[in-house]
């Protein structure tokens, strides 16, 4: 597959693609071959007509349309690997010849926006930002008391229902009259204050006693996930049939030795210390890389067209569409949740899509400035865990990716991190207040970015 890259104004390009002969023919072969299987050929079955005979049937013009439609996406999945582009946003494509007969090439362009040039400034030796990775008493003590509370012992009680307690409770749900599924359950246990069930029931609960019948009336959520119950009232006949206080263990020697591997609450205390301060301290390194990021972007100049900047808000938000989707909720039902329209969430996630693009012009700016390389072995790492996912030897993934151009991909994410590590390893870690107190300093700089002059990267991880 031939590609010619051209560049145009405002960081889009043009490609030009030539589909080679045979690939046509494979696609047209294949298009017939779908197409056979809803026509009715004397002396074939259903669907196993020649393809040849397809395209004498309906002609060549019409097969040829369907595997256009059929093999474009591919053909211009494979010009993007061929032209090593980045690109941003949906392309716009055009055919430009097509084949009259079998055994002749198609050519097509598309035109898309690619990721902007950075010119860089200081990226190395930046003073930046780190929280000190210290943990506070309270953060020890909370966990303690969560070890604490799996702990706890329910004993019954003969008294009225107050938060915290946990009431064992049979229920019965009515909506419009009816029974519905999962309405309806016995010996449920029901923390009071606990907000696991729909808003309101447990507020109607409180002051219960064991033996007690309640008529207990909600409104279903607007996002309820049983769609058909969403925004109904429903009413529902609950019987307590016990109240249980939570008696939590004394906090001693014998409460740790119970919960841990430790004989003293002091070397529970200390170990929870510890492992609190290893997750502070990883989450202060993530920060500080990101931060480390930014500073370079700060330091350097990214010229972005606000088409750009729309079409990688476009992307992240079809993204992240995907994502709710794959969770089982609607874009349209989070838009509903949210009180916004699609358009209102495009806008505001423009200040991210204009950190994300301006952070991979910098990073692959550094990339190129600093020539780093990537080694098989780096190449042969990083695929291990797709390789086993797949079932296969990194180095026959590897392989099969340098086949259809995908390596490319791996090779600049490698590039990339490589970078990042670059720039935080060089970076020099200042208290995170004396970052933040620079941030207010007003200086002659921030007045034009303010303005517009400049430009400063969004917050937020990458």
């Amino acid at each position: 597959m031939k590609t010619v890259v051209r560049s145009l104004p405002d960081s889009r390009v043009r490609v030009d693609v030539e589909v080679p002969a045979e690939d046509v023919d494979r696609g047209v072969s294949r298009a017939a071959r779908g197409l056979a299987r809803e026509m009715r050929m004397p002396g074939f079955r259903a669907g196993k007509a020649p393809p040849s005979l397809v395209v004498q049937r309906l002609g060549y013009g019409s097969v040829l349309q369907e595997a256009i439609r059929e093999s474009l996406p591919e053909w211009y999945e494979r010009g993007l690997l061929h032209s090593g582009i980045s690109p941003v946003g949906d392309p716009d494509i055009e055919i430009v010849t097509a084949p009259e007969a079998e055994g002749e090439p198609l050519s097509f362009k598309f035109e898309i926006g690619v990721r902007p040039k950075a010119a860089l400034g200081e990226y190395k030796g930046l003073e930046v930002g780190r929280a000190e990775a210290e943990p506070s008493e309270e953060i020890v003590e909370r966990e303690v008391e969560r070890i604490r509370e799996g702990f706890a012992k329910l004993e019954p009680v003969e008294r009225a229902a107050a938060d915290g307690d946990v009431l064992l409770i049979d229920y019965e749900g009515m909506v419009d009259g009816k029974a519905f599924e999962g309405g309806k359950e016995a010996d449920r246990m029901l923390e009071l204050g606990s907000g696991r069930f729909i808003e309101g029931f447990e507020a109607q609960l409180s002051g219960a006693s064991g033996g007690e019948q309640r008529e207990v009336k909600v409104t279903f959520p607007e996002d309820y996930q049983a769609e058909d119950l969403a925004g109904k009232d429903a009413v529902f006949a609950v019987e307590v049939k016990e109240v249980r206080e939570k008696v939590l263990p004394e906090l001693d020697d014998e409460f740790a030795a119970e919960a841990s591997e430790f004989e003293t609450l002091d070397e529970l205390r200390a170990d929870i210390a510890k492992r609190v301060a290893e997750a502070v301290d990883e989450r202060a390194e993530q920060d500080f890389r990101v931060a480390a990021i930014d500073a370079a972007v700060d330091a350097a100049t990214v010229e972005l067209p606000d088409d750009l900047v729309a079409a990688r808000a476009g992307e992240r938000l079809e993204r992240f569409e995907r994502q709710i989707a794959g969770q089982g909720m609607s874009p349209e039902a989070f838009l509903q949740m949210q009180g916004k329209t699609r358009e209102e969430l495009l806008e505001e996630s423009r200040p991210d899509a204009e950190r994300d693009l301006k952070r991979e012009a910098v990073l692959a700016a550094i990339a190129e400035a600093e020539e780093i390389d990537v080694s098989d072995e780096e190449m042969i790492e990083a695929l291990a865990h797709s390789a086993e996912h797949e079932r296969t030897t990194p180095e026959k993934l590897l392989k099969r990716l340098r086949e259809n151009g995908r390596d490319a991909m791996v090779r600049e994410d490698i590039q990339v991190r490589k970078a990042i590590d670059l720039i935080a390893g060089a970076a020099k870690p200042i208290p995170l207040e004396q970052a933040e107190a620079r941030e207010k300093i007003w200086t002659p700089e921030k007045e034009k970015e303010e303005k517009g002059e400049l430009w400063t990267p969004g917050e937020g991880s990458s």
